[in-house]
């Protein structure tokens, strides 16, 4: 049975879960390892919604890798309302009130769910590029979790560049030819290149067990590599905002898109949407 926050021993993992050096860790460097936070019941939970989802994708669904990649790149969005195993994974796990501890907010809203599925022999990279400026979303107070429900080795997992989400936002360009389709060319910087300076950059990232979960803000500088031939990386990736985010209506597509929204939230509104529900928080759960 996965533990709710109603429980004793959600309450303890929920706030044990990110003691103060947590808390300072992610101002600092934009992204924290949280070690074993899930049980294996919650992991199980969890991997069972992705293969369901894997079974039957929403048409968001797009496959991120080449045809002639040996394995394969799933990625599905926003299926949290009609997966089960999502569904009760979000409000049951103790993954908001920490959110809340780690972005130090009183309130929590689930912004949406994103699984990412990189099937044996992936050589599909995903590119450095901070979430933000794909998203229809202003404000600071955010937090992404990355849950994988099989192990990830070091040269496989989430790798950041620490204190990056501190800005500047950077151009977003599409991972496959490098188009800029979002914010028209020049009005924001350009990404530099980390791998030409190593140097000049601390790089961050953990090989992961089912259990760990890896916390970074919506800003932070990240990329991953391919998988082995003899692994698969399944991971459940689900993003939140915090007290000050706010509408930031678009005039493109963004990813994921979320049609007809900017007809009922004026830019510069809180998420207040059932789309973007709040989430139980413990009392005093914002640091």
């Amino acid at each position: 049975m996965v533990p709710t926050l109603s429980s004793e021993s959600g309450l303890a993992r929920a706030v044990a879960a990110a003691p103060p050096e947590q808390v300072s860790a992610f101002q600092r460097d934009g992204a924290v390892c949280l070690r074993q936070l899930l049980t294996a019941d919650e992991v199980a939970l969890l991997a069972a919604g992705i293969d369901a989802n894997l079974a039957a994708p929403s048409p968001r669904a797009i496959v991120a890798s080449q045809p002639d990649d040996p394995g394969r790149f799933v990625e599905d969005f926003c299926n949290w309302q009609h997966n089960a195993q999502y569904r009760r994974f979000i409000f049951e796990s103790p993954l908001a009130p920490v959110a809340a501890r780690l972005m130090q907010s009183q309130t929590v809203r689930l912004y949406h769910d994103h699984m990412l599925t990189k099937e044996p022999g992936t050589r599909a990279t995903t590119p450095w590029h901070q979430d933000q400026p794909y998203y229809n979303v202003s404000g600071f107070q955010n937090a992404s979790f990355w849950i994988p429900v099989d192990p990830v080795r070091r040269h496989s997992t989430l790798e950041f560049v620490a204190g990056s989400h501190r800005g500047p936002w950077l151009m977003p360009r599409t991972f496959m030819d490098q188009q800029a389709r979002w914010f028209p060319a020049g009005s924001l910087a350009e990404l530099p290149d980390i791998d030409a300076n190593p140097q000049s950059h601390r790089v961050i990232g953990w090989a992961l067990q089912p259990g760990d979960v890896v916390c970074f803000h919506m800003l932070a500088l990240h990329r991953s590599a391919g998988v082995d031939t003899d692994s698969r990386r399944r991971v459940f990736s689900l993003r939140f905002l915090g007290d000050d985010m706010r509408h930031a209506p678009r005039a493109w597509k963004t990813s994921p898109d979320f049609p007809g929204l900017a007809d009922e939230l004026p830019a510069g509104a809180e998420m207040r949407h059932a789309l973007f529900p709040l989430l139980p928080t413990l009392p005093g759960s914002a640091s």
